[in-house]
């Protein structure tokens, strides 16, 4: 299998090599029952000789969309392409790409919620029909020219589900919704990493950071690495306990993997707006981060946990939250 990455700035192809991602379906922990569709999904197009259905992933940063992306070329035996939704800005840079597409190619687009409009209605008839409708030219002698598309597979990932249109998500074969990964999940992750990363860690060790890790392998993995660092700067040569809870400390990161930031959020909440509801844009300026920021990164992890509640009056904080951080209840929760 060839893979080929797609920029804006220039052409060439780069190889994918990221060393802890799984390459084959066997290390891909978690989320089974969306592997069983998409195995379903690849193997009636393969007894059909045709390519894979388009798909669209989505759900938090760092579950997996891409590296299922991977997978699927992989077990189909096809080329993929990558590119990102903001580098996608006129129907120039959409149409060179789906132009040089070979029969059966797989093109990726992350970040797909922040396609240029104008490029997601070239896209419509690109996935229904395999066609691409260009306008040439300008004024009277403007004129639509329509060229035939190769038999394709579109992968879309996106972690803002409700900014693509209706029209657009339609037109793929299957939606699908990644979910924050089970705790023996993120264990079984870890085990792996830290065999191909070459440490030697306790399982005492490996369950403390799952439970660290907002039940996300990105964050798993990253935390991983940086207790790594610390053992071998200080010439541990197992990762304990110790090396975990020291590691968690200088990193300021608590027993359920809340950072400093989501902390202050909810003390903001707890003690500023004396437990909520409280708008969005009041807790972002009282924090000094963007409201998309706090939507899209702090707010889904805190509400999975149950210290946090969007209600149309604002965010409230839950009692859960006040005894995580050991303020004392003032306030009558719904």
């Amino acid at each position: 299998m060839n893979i080929k990455k797609t920029t804006k700035n220039n052409g060439e192809d780069q190889n994918f090599e990221i060393t802890l991602r799984p390459d084959q379906w066997e290390d891909y922990v978690g989320q089974e029952k969306i592997k069983e569709n998409l195995k379903l999904m690849m193997q009636a197009a393969q007894q059909r000789n045709e390519s894979c259905d388009h798909l669209l992933f989505y759900g938090q940063a760092g579950l997996g969309k891409t590296t299922l992306a991977y997978l699927i070329a992989k077990e189909m035996a096809a080329n993929i392409r990558t590119t990102s939704g903001p580098i996608l800005e006129k129907a120039g840079d959409i149409a060179a790409i789906l132009t040089n597409l070979e029969p059966k190619e797989i093109l990726f687009i992350d970040e797909a919620h922040r396609i240029n409009k104008l490029v997601e209605e070239i896209l419509y008839p690109a996935l229904e029909n395999r066609k691409l409708h260009l306008i040439i030219g300008k004024g009277p002698s403007a004129r639509t020219i329509s060229l035939d598309l190769p038999p394709f597979t579109l992968i879309a990932a996106t972690t803002k589900i409700n900014l693509l249109s209706g029209p657009f998500r339609s037109r793929f074969g299957a939606t699908l919704k990644l979910d924050y990964y089970r705790l023996e999940d993120i264990e079984k992750i870890i085990g792996r990493s830290g065999r191909i990363l070459g440490v030697t860690i306790t399982p005492e060790a490996i369950r403390r950071l799952a439970q660290t890790s907002r039940f996300t392998p990105r964050v798993a993995n990253r935390l991983l690495k940086r207790c790594r660092d610390y053992s071998q700067v200080h010439n541990k040569k197992v990762i304990d306990e110790e090396v975990i809870a020291e590691t968690l400390t200088m990193l300021e990161i608590d027993e359920l993997g809340l950072e400093n930031t989501d902390r202050r959020l909810l003390e903001i909440i707890i003690k500023k707006f004396h437990g909520g509801p409280v708008g969005l844009k009041a807790v972002a300026a009282a924090l000094n981060e963007e409201t998309g920021t706090i939507e899209d990164v702090y707010e889904p992890f805190l509400m999975s946990l149950g210290f946090l509640h969007r209600t149309p009056t604002g965010r409230i904080a839950t009692a859960a939250a006040y005894k995580h951080l050991n303020i004392g209840q003032r306030v009558t929760f719904v």
